[in-house]
């Protein structure tokens, strides 16, 4: 028979720790992401550079922040920028985006666009959505609703 079979220890062990089906949200924020730089955007719409405006406010989306009014500003100013973009400018725009990230964020910004709609948004950014999907497929749309990190 064991010795110690009136120890009690065993007991302050935490067994859930070691199932694979116990989720916990990653912790923190991740500390250099405050979204795109609305100086450089304006600038670069005021220069009539909307497609070089557009991929710096993408590849500069605060998606890992925790904070909802950085998020919120980043959208501000994304929508800004693919609003200023004319319809015959949308298909050279994103055919100017080379890689397969910077189209989900841009698929995220048009789907966050569409929860907050204002004067003549929906359809411009409706034209955006059959831009973008031509180029991404529905692997884009699939990656973006699947997608914890929101724009």
């Amino acid at each position: 028979m064991a010795k110690n079979t009136l120890s009690s220890a065993f007991r302050k062990i935490d067994v859930d720790q070691y199932n694979e089906d116990n989720f916990k949200e990653d912790e923190g924020d991740l500390g250099g992401i405050h979204g795109p730089d609305e100086n450089e955007i304006t600038s670069l719409l005021n220069q009539s550079k909307h497609i070089d405006a557009l991929i710096v406010a993408l590849s500069s989306a605060p998606l890992g922040c925790k904070n909802q009014q950085v998020k919120d500003h980043a959208l501000n100013i994304t929508l800004r920028v693919l609003l200023s973009i004319k319809s015959s400018q949308m298909e050279t725009a994103v055919d100017m985006l080379e890689e397969k990230d910077l189209l989900d964020v841009l698929m995220k910004y048009i789907y966050r666009g569409f929860e907050i709609p204002s004067e003549g948004s929906s359809g411009h950014l409706l034209q955006w959505h059959e831009k973008a999907f031509s180029k991404g497929g529905v692997g884009c749309i699939v990656r973006v609703l699947s997608d914890t990190n929101r724009a």
